[in-house]
């Protein structure tokens, strides 16, 4: 750990508590000079870091920068020493995660981002992922004797934890529009995508790579035009830290559905946070659009539709609108 990392989890630990150069020297076992060189870059990396002659060095409260540090002061100490690993932009966290996983990186590996330039979204579709106003976060699951038809369950897990850690951190209400998507006050803020190996004898998942984005903020260019009418996001102005508590407890939720050998742990909380059902929707398969309505979801997370004939399906993939 390099002496700004070790800088940044003390400030982290200790937001809004002075230390002077003198105290921090000798926490971290370096010079002063080592210390001023670390708050340097510290600062230029947009952290507000004040300096008061006689009382020190102290991180600001009011800080909302994504932090490895800042994302493990608030896990659950049995899920401190997972592999986090933060970074400012890349193309896609899923592709980088996927490229670790065929590499043998152990489960657990995850990177968070605060911007993707080519973010990927359901059937090849590019997911809107801009600089500074959300998180973009993949995780490396290998999970034991999962089939095909078992792993939307990881999907299902993760979307209740991103509705959890949404409640936990704002007073609004989070609500699912099957099978992956968020949404807060009538507008999709966050998006999950899930993608998986499988073994060609066994047929069982090999790994699977979970990638969920969030708008945390509104973009300063507000959001493209094919999406404005839909895509929203959680807070209109600055909170404190709240990107690191987000990530945190999605983490610390997800990890317990995903350890936990109850599924009905999660899967009637999904149930319960459906935004489709009781509403009338359009079922789309290949190309094709069928006017349906739901009736339901039922223990395997599959949407239950009626259509218009009469006939009644159950539907454990595919796309759907309102």
């Amino acid at each position: 750990m390099t002496t700004k990392e070790k800088l940044l989890e003390l400030f982290e630990s200790n937001k809004g508590i002075y230390f002077s150069g003198e105290e921090i020297a000798g926490k971290l076992c370096v010079s002063r000079a080592a210390v001023w060189k670390a708050v340097k870059n510290l600062r230029s990396e947009g952290y507000e870091i004040d300096a008061v002659t006689n009382k020190g060095y102290c991180l600001s409260a009011k800080t909302d920068i994504l932090s490895a540090q800042g994302i493990g002061k608030y896990l659950n100490p049995q899920y401190k020493n997972m592999d986090i690993y933060v970074l400012d932009s890349i193309d896609s966290t899923n592709a980088l995660v996927r490229k670790k996983a065929e590499e043998g990186e152990i489960e657990g590996y995850t990177v968070v981002a605060n911007e993707q330039t080519k973010g990927r979204g359901r059937y090849g579709r590019t997911f809107f992922s801009p600089q500074g106003t959300g998180f973009y976060l993949s995780i490396l699951l290998r999970p034991p004797h999962y089939s095909a038809g078992q792993a939307v369950r990881i999907t299902t897990m993760a979307a209740v934890a991103m509705c959890e850690a949404i409640e936990e951190v704002s007073e609004e209400e989070a609500r699912i529009k099957w099978v992956n998507d968020i949404y807060v006050k009538g507008k999709k803020v966050c998006g999950i995508l899930t993608e998986a190996s499988f073994g060609l004898e066994s047929g069982l998942l090999e790994y699977a790579v979970l990638g969920v984005g969030l708008n945390v903020y509104h973009p300063a260019e507000g959001f493209p035009e094919e999406i404005k009418q839909r895509a929203g996001n959680l807070f209109d102005n600055t909170q404190n830290d709240i990107k690191n508590r987000l990530v945190s407890s999605f983490l610390n939720n997800f990890m317990e559905y995903y350890v936990s050998e109850n599924p009905a742990a999660y899967i009637e909380k999904y149930q319960e946070r459906s935004l489709v059902i009781g509403k009338q929707i359009k079922v789309i398969s290949a190309g094709k659009t069928k006017d349906a309505f739901v009736y339901g979801i039922d223990d395997e997370c599959r949407l239950l539709v009626r259509y218009e004939n009469g006939e009644t399906e159950s539907l454990s993939h595919g796309e759907i609108d309102l």
